[in-house]
Parts: C-alpha cells; structure tokens; sequence
C-alpha cells in the first residue's frame, strides 16, 4: 500500500501544473508578476471552500484596477473591510480582510514589496513553511501546504522536502483510515507522523493523491471503488466496514467537510467529533 500511494504520488508531482486558461487562473499562476497573489491566497485559504478563497486576491484586483504591492499598501483597512463584506469574500470577512491588509504590508515592509523572495534561492523546505507561518492567519497546515503547492504545481527548486507534513483535510482523514493506514477515527497528529513514518524524504508527497483520490472516487456514500487506483491494497475495499462502526466513520467525515466549508467552528467540530466518539464509549460500556 505504502509503495503504490507513494508511487502515485510521485506520478502526479511529474505533471505540469492544471490550469483552467480562465483569467483569474492566469493572474494566481502568474508568479512573475504577482508572486503576492500567491501567498494572500493561501492566507484566504480556511473555514470556506478553496476556490472561494484563491479567488479573493483575484476579485480585490478587479475591484481595485491594479494589484501592484505598492498600490496595494496604499490601500486603507477600511477599504479592504468594504470589499470584503460587500462581496461576500469570506466567511469571516472582518477577520480576513485584516489578514489580507496586513500580508501586504509584511511583503512589502519584509520582502521589499518581492514576495518570491520567499522561496527564492532554493531554500530549505522549512525555511520557506517557517516564511509562511510569520504571517498573520497562517497556522502549520497552510505553511505547510503553501510550500507544498509551490514545490509541487509550480516546481519551485527546494534542497529538500523534509519539513513539508501532508495538509489533513477532510478527504485526508476519510482515505487514510480506509487504506488501512491509521486508525478509523485518527488525530491529525497520527495522520502527520504515519506521513513522515511512511515517506520521510518528502511526507507531504501523498497530500494530491489523496485529495484526488477522495473526490474522485472515496465518497462517503456509495464510494466508486471499482475504479480506485488504489482498490487492490486498501482495507475498506478488501473488508469493507459494516453496520454502526461505518454509520459512525461517514458521521466523522460528514464533520470533518463541513468544518472544511466553515459551516462549523473549531470549537463546534471538536465538540461534536468528541460527542460522537463518546457515544462509543457509553456503548460498549452498557454492553
């Protein structure tokens, strides 16, 4: 199993990077000129779906005319708050449109207004996450993610890939557990450290294939198995889970999207994963 996810991954980091040819797409790919897009959307890129937030940078630059960083440090809170909440950007506009303000100013102020200089020079992997995390709003799974994003879509040259930990989503922590390859109701830190156990050159190398392979075909219900690439070596394929135990798992990873889309908070997940799991418990106590 740990051969051929690592095999598929290694496929799919070969291939050139998607794009949809759209203008929105052109101006995020387009890190020549806007290498800022690139890090205010990965800033943007929590609590809401992922192409609601990449799209942020794109639509203030249609709003404004001109997305030059000078231009853009120029441009009061205020007016970045108007924006956000008169467009719906975010779930958490207010919040997010102070972030967005204030990553301007950090690559202005700390890049020299060059935000590829982020990750210019072939740093190490954990220079480049340890960049991301300075800025306001980025915690360790969008570092993380970011440099992975550069590194693998963009091909951005690093002298290693050790410190880039797979990004745990909710199509993370509903493949994973299925393949067999941690717990079915794991943490995020089993997720990570089965990860570095499992590739520790590269952990975060697994991260698309997963996401890929979750949307594509491990649905929560009536998963496409028979079309798996993964089928012949996955547990839930081999044995697949009946009765209470998977009833429980499609709950936890029901949870796990809706945290994912901002439908509920940090603390409404932890309370409702912690309810479900204790249901468990009160179980097989009672039995």
């Amino acid at each position: 199993m740990v051969s051929e996810l690592i095999r598929l991954s290694w496929e799919d980091f070969n291939e050139p990077l998607e794009s949809d040819g759209t203008e929105m797409e052109n101006f995020l790919n387009d890190l020549d000129n806007y290498p800022h897009a690139f890090v205010l959307g990965s800033i943007m890129d929590k609590q809401i779906q992922a192409d609601r937030a990449w799209a942020i940078p794109y639509k203030v630059y249609k709003e404004l005319g001109n997305f030059d960083i000078d231009f853009l440090s120029n441009v009061p809170l205020e007016k970045y708050k108007e924006l956000f909440n008169k467009g719906s950007y975010h779930r958490f506009n207010d919040k997010c449109a102070t972030e967005f303000y204030e990553g301007v100013h950090k690559i202005k102020e700390d890049y020299g207004g060059d935000a590829s200089k982020i990750w210019s020079g072939k740093p190490t992997s954990k220079t480049i996450v340890n960049r991301f995390l300075e800025f306001k709003g980025v915690g360790p799974k969008i570092a993380t993610m970011a440099t992975n994003i550069l590194i693998r879509e963009y091909k951005i040259k690093v002298s290693d890939f050790e410190a880039i930990d797979v990004s745990v989503d909710s199509q993370v922590e509903k493949v994973m557990p299925r393949l067999g390859l941690v717990s079915q109701n794991p943490t995020k830190e089993e997720i990570i450290i089965k990860a570095r156990e499992m590739n520790p050159e590269y952990p975060g190398i697994i991260d698309r294939t997963l996401w890929k392979v979750g949307r594509e075909y491990c649905h929560n219900t009536n998963p496409d198995c028979d079309n798996c690439p993964l089928k012949n070596e996955c547990d839930y394929y081999l044995k697949p889970q009946k009765g209470e135990t998977e009833d429980k798992f499609n709950k936890l990873i029901k949870l796990g999207e809706m945290h994912d889309k901002g439908l509920l908070s940090d603390e409404e997940f932890a309370s409702l994963k912690q309810e479900l799991l204790a249901e468990d418990t009160t179980t097989k106590t009672n039995d």
